[in-house]
């Protein structure tokens, strides 16, 4: 297994010590192993959501910027 050593604000590092402290996690690379799981599934997740979600068209930036516009303008009351 690859050792990885990282600087975090002390705060930060408080907060992974309270989860380990609450016995969830052996230690502060249990804790951060997990979120690393976590987020790799949630990334899969995404990808395998837009594979199946059909196929994509062309952005057409002008409506887009036209819409933005609009949207905008009624914001700002003009």
């Amino acid at each position: 297994m690859a050792t990885l050593n990282i600087s975090m604000p002390d705060e930060l590092r408080a907060f992974i010590e309270a989860r380990v402290n609450t016995g969830e996690y052996q230690s502060a690379s249990d804790y951060l192993r997990d979120l690393i799981r976590h987020d790799r599934e949630e990334t899969e997740q995404y990808l395998i959501d837009g594979l199946e979600s059909g196929n994509s068209k062309p952005l057409d930036m002008s409506a887009l910027q036209k819409k933005a516009k609009e949207l905008l303008d009624k914001e700002q009351g003009l």
